[in-house]
């Protein structure tokens, strides 16, 4: 009985160090199409060691968080798009629809963050290409709030969760 119930503390401790998904794998992800940015042009991050003090302020977030996730950086990257979503998409005003709508896929690390709309508001999510989530605890660079923490914090590059090109 000792050995279940220090079993059942120690599942309870470990779930709670991970964070989870707040949405469900988008299992139609390689239909979504790919988005012209700049990150899509140059089709990957940058390397960790690169230095990338002179580019915005997001950008060297994003480059910081990306390299605690894989050191050495996640590599190559694209940015896709929900066909249906994608004249929303340019608009840049982040007024989607409910649903899965954009992809973040770290493509060497085989990691998918999407974002989801649910009554407007943007909803993160981490997995695997297989669809296993692999969100991970705030501060990971995998969880969801770390997510919401960036596109929140940057209203010249980020609206309503949509970030990109400065608004």
């Amino acid at each position: 009985m000792k050995l279940l119930v220090v079993g059942i503390t120690l599942g309870l401790a470990l779930s709670s160090l991970f964070a989870s998904s707040e949405i469900s794998f988008p299992a139609d992800y390689k239909t979504y199409k790919s988005a012209s940015t700049p990150l899509t042009h140059i089709g990957a991050l940058p390397d960790c060691n690169a230095d990338v003090s002179s580019l915005p302020k997001i950008y060297q977030e994003t480059v910081a968080t990306y390299c605690a996730v894989k050191p050495g950086g996640p590599g190559k990257v694209d940015v896709t798009v929900k066909p249906s979503a994608m004249a929303t998409y340019k608009k840049r005003n982040g007024k989607f629809k409910d649903g899965a709508v954009l992809v973040l896929w770290l493509k060497d690390i085989k990691a998918l963050f999407v974002t989801e709309y649910k009554g407007g508001k943007p909803m993160y999510g981490v997995f695997s290409e297989d669809g296993k989530d692999i969100a991970g605890a705030d501060g990971s660079g995998l969880s969801p709030n770390d997510c919401r923490t960036c596109h929140t914090g940057y209203g010249a590059f980020c609206v309503n969760g949509q970030c990109g090109t400065q608004q």
